[in-house]
């Protein structure tokens, strides 16, 4: 189903999603790279942070856990002959992620579950950066494959209550995407060269996998979120 309402409505249907906040709910958010997930997954929490469930904990009962700490570091994308390829499905933990889903449902009462995180200054997943408290009733979840119809991928969608796909504006998407892979290292032309050659041929793995998505967010909406995660 296509979106067609505010940013406000999207977060009214995500706080409807956790209803009274007894159990855990977990929302995925997928798309290709640069589509603005993580923007829509920041906008959201900031903005239900503030509002929770009957007996939740204000700024605790939502939470963000990004797809991009299960990227394999390189040392293991060396070892394993896919550096060149960093950011394809098989350079990341999948199992791992999954798991890590699994447990965040599972919800144990007592226990804060610890996510990796991607660090992107150093271009390395880093271990136990993102804590996740047992007053989180809301855990929004976000990356390029969540929605991959592959024996090491289905686990994802099987944890997901519900997942959104971000439907950005294809030229600002690129724009975006070169932009970033220069403030984070690469000359304009590697940059152009790599979304080009690797980060193209996944984004047209992801653009496949919208149709499996709960709700499909136009880039209108996308383009309304500021960076800070405030609707703009």
């Amino acid at each position: 189903m296509i979106f067609a309402g505010t940013f406000a409505e999207l977060a009214a249907r995500a706080r409807a999603l956790a209803g009274d906040g007894t159990s855990r709910t977990l929302l995925g958010i997928a798309g290709a790279p640069g589509s603005g997930k993580t923007t829509l997954a920041r906008a959201l929490v900031a903005c239900l942070a503030a509002d929770p469930p009957p007996g939740a904990a204000p700024g605790q009962w939502v939470a963000h856990v990004p797809m991009d700490g299960f990227h394999l570091a390189d040392v293991a994308l060396r070892r394993l002959g896919r550096a060149g390829r960093k950011g394809a499905p098989d350079t990341f933990d999948a199992a791992g992620y999954a798991a890590l889903l699994g447990r965040l449902r599972a919800d144990d009462a007592e226990v804060t579950v610890w996510a990796p995180q991607f660090e992107r200054d150093l271009e390395q997943p880093l271990a136990g950066a993102v804590g996740v408290a047992p007053a989180a009733r809301l855990v929004v979840t976000e990356g390029n494959y969540l929605l991959l119809d592959d024996p090491a991928w289905r686990p994802v969608a099987d944890a997901l209550d519900e997942v959104w796909f971000c439907a950005s504006d294809e030229r600002e998407r690129l724009r975006r995407l070169v932009a970033r892979h220069v403030e984070f290292g690469k000359s304009p032309a590697h940059a152009a060269a790599w979304v080009r050659d690797v980060d193209g041929p996944n984004t047209d793995l992801v653009a496949a996998t919208a149709g499996r998505a709960d709700l499909v967010v136009p880039g209108d909406v996308l383009a309304g979120l500021g960076p800070a995660g405030q609707s703009a």
